[in-house]
């Protein structure tokens, strides 16, 4: 990132809040798609996702990476699981909003930090500082809490977290760009998808075909809702440091919090603001953590000797080219 110019750095910065801005906002346009069920709602953001990224492939010319892709069954398995893993969070998160539980969706992608690291121990045998622990350990008595306070554990908020948790580790072996990773995953939901949204126009029960023209655009634009945050973030991340972007990706659980509360007016006895504010200490321990280590690798790369350059090789004899 030391060669990227102030100029780029606030560009990626513009990008990062508006993709973390956008994912804060969507529980807003999810109730939009009414009287789409959850399921059905989940077909288009398939169908309509992959059509959107296959045209911005073909108006930029990456194709490249498929025929690879293909020809390498164990990243292609991955590609799978991770499209099955985030049908189930983009399912959950859609019922969930339009169900009236945006708050408790919210707090999925608060602790998802903390079940990433808690994975990373348990599958990655990834060794923990104590600050890291320590949070681990608010955030496991987060739940405890919240589970006396909902009267049963916050399902919503583990799923999601869960599931999302898993995506990234998936997305991270499979090594692809956001726009690619979206495409190849999409691309096997579709069939499932679209063979859905048939079998719902051949029941009558197809809101996309029943509740007008205005309606049936909101459907479709459900590819540009999930593709085009996808984008900026994708822009972002090139741009920023990593740290600043683990910054920035508390936004949209704070925007959707505000928005279950301010907007929605969802309730939130005292044992509720308990285990969020718990849940809150554990991401303040993470963040105090990442950014301690952040600096002490600074200091030590500006500490280490400048090595001095090699001695001229020596010339390659024609004849040996």
């Amino acid at each position: 990132m030391a060669d990227i110019s102030k100029g780029e750095r606030r560009t990626g910065l513009v990008n990062g809040f508006a993709a973390y801005g956008m994912w804060g906002l969507v529980p807003l346009f999810w109730p939009l798609l009414k009287p789409a069920g959850s399921v059905e709602i989940l077909a288009h953001r398939m169908v309509w996702s992959l059509v959107f990224v296959a045209v911005a492939l073909v108006f930029v010319r990456r194709w490249a990476w498929a025929g690879e892709l293909l020809r390498q069954p164990r990243r292609l398995a991955l590609v799978t699981v991770a499209a099955a893993v985030i049908t189930v969070n983009w399912g959950v998160y859609i019922w969930a909003v339009n169900a009236g539980h945006v708050v408790e969706a919210s707090l999925g992608y608060f602790i998802n930090p903390l079940v990433t690291i808690a994975m990373g121990v348990l599958l990655l045998k990834e060794r923990l500082r104590p600050a890291q622990w320590a949070a681990v350990g608010v955030g496991f008595a987060a739940v405890v809490v919240l589970t006396v306070g909902y009267g049963q554990p916050p399902w919503i908020s583990l799923v999601l977290a869960f599931s999302f948790a898993t995506y990234g580790l998936v997305k991270k072996k499979v090594n692809l760009g956001g726009v690619e990773s979206l495409a190849a995953e999409t691309a096997i939901q579709f069939l499932p998808a679209l063979g859905y949204l048939l079998w719902l126009a051949g029941h009558g029960e197809s809101s996309f075909v029943n509740d007008g023209a205005g309606h049936a655009a909101l459907l479709a634009s459900t590819g540009i809702v999930t593709a085009v945050p996808l984008v900026c973030f994708g822009a972002a991340a090139i741009r920023v440091p990593l740290s600043t972007l683990g910054l920035l990706q508390y936004l949209a659980p704070v925007f959707q919090f505000l928005l279950g509360i301010l907007y929605f007016h969802e309730e939130m006895p005292a044992e509720r603001w308990a285990g969020f504010a718990l849940v809150w200490l554990a991401l303040a321990l993470l963040t105090w953590d990442a950014l301690r280590t952040a600096r002490r690798a600074a200091r030590a790369l500006a500490a280490a000797p400048v090595p001095r350059p090699a001695a001229p090789a020596a010339e390659t004899p024609a004849s040996q080219v």
